[in-house]
């Protein structure tokens, strides 16, 4: 079986690694990257996830990557695709998310990796739009969404999550095929290869 890697000018998003597995738990761990999940998650379930996260792109060539710096091979969290055919009422949709570790935040990675994401989307894929979306307070997130030159469509409750949550009201964000090939800087700066996945 194959998969995709994306690189672009400081990033690899690749398929998980056992060696992703100590650092992808110390980050689903930590209550500042969690903050706007409903819980952080023990190092069982963080190995779960990852888990998923491989066997999705085994399946289908593509998803939530891991990311890892180019100049030192280290792992930082993970960014991609994922599929929505029924959770929402907005599905069927592909959806682009990102979780990164503190220690790499503000240094524009997640854009540049997202950015990477979407180009992949429209190029390869040929999706006709992708979605993202956060929790109401995660401004950083939408801020993200926002520099990705994607359009805020709405509010909505998260189906996962009680309506009196705290976390359950969440925004909505899109970008067309159409305004992606619009914006100047999405051309010539990332690349993807078809790998063997032994």
């Amino acid at each position: 079986m194959s998969y995709y890697k994306l690189e672009t000018h400081r990033l690899r998003l690749r398929q998980w690694q056992g060696s992703d597995l100590i650092a992808f738990a110390a980050l689903n761990a930590d209550p500042e990257v969690m903050q706007y999940f409903p819980k952080c998650l023990n190092s069982d379930e963080s190995e779960l996830l990852a888990t998923r996260f491989h066997h999705l792109i085994h399946k289908h060539q593509w998803g939530f990557w891991a990311v890892e710096l180019k100049e030192n091979q280290k792992f930082i969290g993970f960014v991609g695709l994922h599929a929505q055919p029924e959770q929402f009422t907005f599905s069927p949709c592909v959806e682009i998310g990102w979780r990164l570790a503190k220690q790499y935040w503000h240094y524009g990675y997640a854009t540049e990796a997202a950015q990477a994401c979407l180009a992949f989307a429209f190029e390869v894929l040929k999706l006709d739009a992708v979605v993202a979306f956060t929790a109401y307070p995660n401004l950083a997130s939408a801020k993200v969404m926002q520099r990705l030159g994607m359009t805020y469509l709405y509010d909505f409750n998260h189906p996962r999550l009680r309506q009196d949550h705290l976390l359950s009201r969440h925004v909505l964000y899109q970008i067309k095929h159409s305004e992606f090939l619009a914006q100047a800087h999405t051309r010539h700066f990332y690349s993807y290869s078809c790998i063997s996945d032994d």
